[in-house]
């Protein structure tokens, strides 16, 4: 017995192991989270939302993922089948991946990388390519224009949001994610949301466009490329990349919640609760996914150049002027930070 949790603890089987407790975890996520979206837009449409199968509706969920996998999966005839058929994995899997390095708890995460940062950035940049994959692997004229557009604002929101991690990163003097939650340990005013608050609205605002939230899900406009880069997808295709977008929407929330407010920290230090402070990371989490939820049921799309306008001259803008004073601030008051 002792040589299996030996073998099981050894590189790399324990990070295949984990990564793919991790894909189940994040794929069940996806359908927990499609439940919560459709019971959060009832309440706020005051409408009642899945309440047939099951208790309230809670096997809702596991109705939907029977349907998506009886469903047949029909790929268009003039489609390139293996460009088709592995943008969803290309979409999926870096939202996935990414959980690798998020810190749960004190000494609870998979991969403790030093440049765990850089790790998140340069995955997440993935979820473009998977974009570009589906609209041409389609060979539509709306997917490879939904495709166009999503790769268009992916990369023009990528700059402000990677601007908005510089001043973590030089407050908390690291990469990793461990290091800078640490560094904000000791109270919620400790927490970077607040000297940092002109990067944390960006960085939350460029996550939601990273994600392809309302209001900045101009690559599935509906009324004028009818499903945009997915219109040709069906069964699990289709299911697998609904659940990228969940699985994006949650892991923002989770780095939002790592970054800026003190990941597992508890808001006053007498409310520690040791190994079990991932409650507080929790927490933090899903009220921010609920803040997503709200603002897709709440505003309306933007058009694609009010999309690339506020992106480029506005968040922009503001990430380059906050970055000086957070380096002047630290070059004036070296015994504050």
């Amino acid at each position: 017995m002792q040589t299996v949790l030996n073998l099981l603890e050894a590189e790399p089987i324990r990070l295949f192991l984990s990564f793919g407790v991790i894909l189940f975890l994040v794929l069940n996520l996806a359908g927990i989270l499609t439940f919560a979206e459709r019971k959060v837009a009832a309440y706020i449409q005051l409408r009642y939302g899945p309440n047939r199968v099951g208790p309230r509706g809670f096997l809702q969920p596991a109705a939907d993922v029977v349907k998506l996998f009886t469903k047949e999966n029909v790929s268009p005839q003039r489609s390139d089948l293996w460009i088709f058929l592995g943008a969803p994995i290309a979409m999926f899997l870096p939202a996935a991946a990414v959980w690798l390095v998020v810190p749960f708890a004190p000494r609870s995460v998979v991969a403790d990388l030093n440049v765990g940062i850089v790790f998140f950035i340069a995955l997440t940049s993935i979820g473009a390519l998977g974009l570009i994959m589906a609209g041409y692997g389609s060979r539509s004229t709306f997917s490879l224009l939904g495709a166009m557009r999503g790769a268009a604002q992916m990369i023009s929101y990528e700059v402000p949001l990677i601007l908005s991690l510089l001043g973590v990163i030089m407050l908390a003097g690291s990469l990793s994610f461990q290091d800078v939650v640490n560094a904000q340990a000791g109270g919620f005013w400790n927490w970077y949301f607040l000297p940092q608050l002109p990067m944390f609205i960006t960085f939350y605002i460029a996550g939601v466009a990273e994600a392809r939230r309302v209001p900045f899900d101009l690559p599935e406009g509906e009324s004028e490329i009818v499903g945009g880069f997915m219109v040709e997808y069906s069964g699990m295709t289709w299911g697998l990349i609904q659940a990228s977008e969940f699985a994006s929407m949650a892991l923002v929330s989770a780095i939002t919640a790592t970054l800026f407010l003190g990941g597992w920290q508890p808001p006053f230090p007498f409310l520690d609760l040791g190994n079990f402070n991932w409650l507080w990371f929790a927490i933090k989490t899903a009220l921010i996914i609920f803040t997503f939820q709200w603002i897709r049921w709440s505003l309306p799309r933007l058009r694609m150049d009010q999309l690339m306008d506020f992106g480029w001259k506005v968040l922009v803008p503001v990430c380059l002027i906050w970055l000086f004073v957070t380096a002047g601030a630290m070059l004036a008051f070296p015994s504050v930070f």
